[in-house]
């Protein structure tokens, strides 16, 4: 059976991660999280007090990201420590979209999630899948929502993880996200003109996979 690239591309909190997961499990491919890639990178910034882009980019070398599948799921490490509470945290994510924006910091990434592809059968996620890492993937998809249902999302997922979230907060930075993610000179945030939109703002998410898992039946 011919094995081929899935590639989900949208903006924050559109559920591309759980969305990329469930069709990986679907399709027995392997999931990559490129977000999970950069919010490491975010994490040794912060932890290393490397503020400019100056600090980082001479050290890349000494940042290695890998995965590690565990009994709850795949977890994201950072030079073999387990991160993946610490990189889930608002302020984690907000300096990923901001390194994100480094030029050297998204070509020593892609260069890595272009070799995990190399084999095809793999889903992966994040801003610029379909326009930069893989852009003959075989199925290219979009993800998007409404800004305040992503932010609700967000908050409702903050909440259960135990955190103490302002919707208003969690709203302003979905909308500056975008807005970075969108007008950054490296990689911005687009839709491919081959990809497939999902509008997911009033689907649940079971709704949501039997469209895409059609999608992928059709594709493959």
């Amino acid at each position: 059976m011919k094995r081929i690239i899935v590639a989900i591309d949208g903006y924050s909190s559109c559920g591309k991660s759980t969305v990329a997961k469930a069709l990986a499990r679907h399709a027995g491919y392997t999931y990559v999280d490129t977000g999970a890639m950069y919010r490491a990178v975010a994490l040794w910034a912060i932890e290393h007090q490397a503020t400019e882009p100056e600090q980082i980019i001479p050290r890349l070398e000494e940042i290695h990201v890998s995965f590690l599948q565990t009994e709850d799921g795949q977890h994201t490490c950072l030079n073999g420590r387990d991160v993946e509470k610490e990189i889930r945290q608002l302020e984690v994510g907000n300096a990923a979209s901001q390194i994100s924006q480094i030029k050297e910091v998204r070509q020593y990434l892609v260069a890595q999630q272009q070799a995990m592809g190399k084999e095809k059968g793999i889903v992966m996620d994040g801003r610029d899948i379909g326009t930069v890492v893989f852009p003959k993937a075989e199925l290219k998809l979009f993800l998007t929502a409404s800004p305040e249902v992503r932010a609700q999302r967000r908050y409702d997922e903050l909440k259960e993880k135990g955190q103490t979230p302002n919707y208003e907060d969690v709203l302003r930075d979905v909308n500056e996200r975008d807005y970075r993610d969108t007008h950054r000179d490296e990689s911005p945030l687009r839709q491919a003109e081959d990809a497939i939109v999902v509008d997911n703002s009033h689907l649940t998410r079971e709704e949501q996979m039997e469209v895409i898992y059609d999608l992928f039946d059709r594709h493959k």
